[in-house]
Parts: C-alpha cells; sequence; structure tokens
C-alpha cells in the first residue's frame, strides 16, 4: 500500500476577466501549467486527474428545500467573481514538497486552493 496521500487543487478564477484577457495572456498562463506539470514529475508527486471545467453558465445546481425535495436551477451554486475554472488530483506522500511545488505554480500567477481529500 502506498503512503500518498491525495490532494484536490482547485483554481478559482474571475472567468469574464480571462474571456476578455489577449492570447498572449492566455499562452503565459498555459506555459504556467506546463511548468507544474513538469515540477510535478520531477519532483515525485503523480498527477492522477486534471481539467479545466465548462463555463459555471453551464453549471446546473441542485439545492435540498428541506421539504424532501430538490431545487435544480442553470448556473454556478453562488454568485461570485470568482468560479472554480479547473482542478488537479495530485498523489504526493511530501506534503511539505508538495507544497513548494504549488507555490510556484501560484507565484507563476493562479490562484489554487489546495484541500486534502479526507
Amino acid at each position: 500500500m502506498s503512503d500518498d496521500r491525495r490532494y484536490l487543487l482547485l483554481l478559482p478564477a474571475p472567468e469574464a476577466e480571462w474571456a476578455e484577457l489577449p492570447e498572449s495572456e492566455h499562452e503565459l498562463g498555459m506555459e504556467n501549467h506546463r511548468r507544474f506539470h513538469e515540477a510535478l514529475a520531477a519532483r515525485g508527486h503523480t498527477l492522477v486527474l486534471a481539467s479545466p471545467l465548462e463555463p459555471s453558465s453551464a453549471a446546473i445546481s441542485l439545492r435540498n428545500t428541506g421539504r424532501g425535495s430538490a431545487v435544480v436551477t442553470d448556473g454556478p451554486f453562488a454568485e461570485s467573481a470568482e468560479q472554480v475554472v479547473g482542478f488537479y488530483l495530485v498523489a504526493s506522500a511530501d506534503e511539505d514538497d508538495l507544497l513548494e511545488v504549488v507555490r510556484a505554480f501560484a507565484e507563476g500567477g493562479d490562484h489554487v486552493e489546495l484541500r486534502r481529500l479526507a
């Protein structure tokens, strides 16, 4: 059995602002992700799964009514300037080192929320 623990890295971002950035800014962002992938591999962390998400406007939210039913609505769960736009699922046996790699990724321009899987 592996000693690896799994971590979910959520990537919140202001969707409207990102959509308006010039292509050169998108390319810089993709380069930051490429460096992050390389750093994970080079330092022994396993990228289990990663993906961008469709825009929050395409989300389907389901809320419990408290009366034994759920309300289904189009759009994000909460109105917010930032929405989760993507994620990484990473396995690692060295949380301290993983935090260093994620810190460098964030310093490259990405906002990251790291959550340990229970």
